[in-house]
């Protein structure tokens, strides 16, 4: 083989190696790394950011039920012109009477306060059945930032993935090139025939393919990137599976992902809410106690130059006999929620513990796909030397050559794959454990506290501007 060709030869072998560790360049200290990449998801990524507007609106349904404790005060009032004209009968204009004109202006205004006093425990029960629901979506927000982060850890690693498998395919091409170089020599000199030719053109014509499927992966992966992340992607440092969150046992990762995973913990908030809900339609079966006090001044009403004040307080209860029946079909459609609840809270469960199942069979493969794939790639670099130098003294073909240099490129983008899978099913587990969040896996990032909203606004008596000015 040629200079040139041991050139391209070895270029294959750094770009595999480079492929291998999965690094991008030799400028680590400018490079983004994962950590970085999870703090931008975490921060900008709209999905996330979407999630937190939607539990902002859930904190204030708790303002909304507290509203029952507290009075309904309205005022009123009015002013107008009132203009009278006419005439008296026969015998009041015999009397001295006559005719006249007169205008007034009447004028009112009022004062009312409702307190409701007694509502069946209703206002309790929507009281706690909003907490409910506020617990729950926090709980969604925290499974929304799991899948963010996890899906911004696969885009990462997708891209150094997809970059490096590009290089190898674009070493591939050269050293291929080269090849059918050597391969034509070889042929005017006669030492080998057209049909060496023929295997050495296809296959690069095969390698240029796989170039044009490589890009076209990448820039999926790019695309998906600035998709979750946010930015698009430069200087990636290598990424490092997260092992030192990693459960010991899959019977400790399956305990810890039933008592915390926040999906499961929604439900049981969901189960509360619907508890909730049945006493609060049993409340439309007791009586209802209020009291309203109002007060009201009143000029001109009728004659010019009256006046009166009106005051009173009235104590009311309100008793239902029967509205129809619908109060009762609505009391068993909740109880039936109420069961819908606690299946879905069971179904949940079901379906983490099948997920950290399925990411620890996962994790467990990509390690052993890791050290296969390594074993594989140096096996193939020591036959494909043999393979060429039995070429040279030809006991080898042409054929033989190509095959060798393909088994070698298949066995360094599993080895690719297989490091790609090795780092994302790290996350996942993580990930269904319920742990991935930027907080347990200390990313270095300004923390969101949902908790912070609500305490600025579940107290609130009044006011239209939200707690950010808005």
């Amino acid at each position: 083989m040629t200079d040139t060709g041991t050139r391209a030869f070895r270029g294959l072998r750094l770009g595999g190696f480079a492929a291998v560790a999965l690094a991008m360049a030799a400028q680590a200290a400018a490079a983004e790394s994962l950590e970085s990449a999870l703090a931008r998801a975490y921060a900008g990524n709209p999905t996330l950011n979407a999630q937190r507007a939607g539990q902002r609106a859930t904190d204030e349904s708790v303002p909304q039920a507290l509203a029952g404790y507290r009075p309904q005060v309205s005022g009123s009032l009015s002013a107008g012109v009132t203009y009278l004209s006419g005439k008296l009968g026969s015998s009041a204009a015999a009397a001295g009477g006559g005719g006249g004109e007169e205008t007034l202006y009447p004028r009112s205004a009022g004062l009312s306060v409702t307190q409701t006093l007694f509502n069946g425990f209703r206002t309790d029960n929507r009281t706690r059945q909003a907490e409910s629901q506020v617990l729950g979506g926090r709980e969604s927000l925290r499974n929304i930032e799991m899948q963010t982060l996890f899906s911004a850890a696969q885009a990462y690693m997708n891209v150094l993935a997809d970059t490096a498998t590009l290089e190898l395919n674009r070493n591939n091409v050269e050293v291929l090139e080269e090849q059918l170089r050597q391969t034509r020599d070889r042929f005017n000199v006669g030492e080998v025939t057209r049909t060496d030719v023929a295997q050495a053109e296809a296959r690069l014509a095969g390698a240029r393919a796989q170039v044009s499927v490589a890009e076209s992966n990448l820039r999926t992966s790019i695309a998906t990137f600035r998709q979750v992340i946010g930015v698009e992607p430069r200087q990636l440092a290598p990424g490092r599976p997260i092992d030192r969150y990693v459960p010991a046992t899959l019977t400790a990762a399956v305990d810890i992902g039933l008592a915390e995973h926040p999906a499961i913990l929604s439900a049981l908030h969901a189960v509360d809410a619907a508890e909730a809900q049945v006493k609060i339609n049993e409340g439309a079966l007791y009586p209802t106690v209020s009291v309203s006090g109002s007060a009201a001044q009143t000029l001109d009403q009728q004659v010019a130059g009256t006046r009166y004040f009106q005051g009173s307080i009235i104590g009311q209860i309100n008793v239902p006999l029967y509205q129809g029946g619908a109060e009762y079909a609505q009391i068993r459609q909740s109880k039936e929620q109420v069961g819908q609840a606690r299946l879905q809270a069971e179904l949940t469960r079901d379906q983490v513990r099948a997920a950290i199942v399925t990411a620890w069979g996962g994790l467990e493969a990509s390690k052993a796909r890791v050290i296969a794939s390594q074993a594989q790639v140096q096996a193939n670099e020591v036959a494909l030397n043999g393979v060429r130098e039995e070429a040279r003294v030809g006991q080898r073909t042409t054929l033989d050559v190509l095959n060798a240099q393909q088994e070698l490129l298949s066995a360094r983008v599993n080895l690719i794959s297989a490091q790609r899978d090795r780092v994302v099913s790290s996350y996942q587990v993580v990930q269904t454990i319920g742990r991935l969040t930027t907080r347990f896996i200390a990313v270095p990032v300004a923390q969101y506290s949902a908790k912070q909203h609500y305490d600025q606004v579940k107290d609130l008596w009044y006011g239209v501007r939200t707690p950010d000015g808005r």
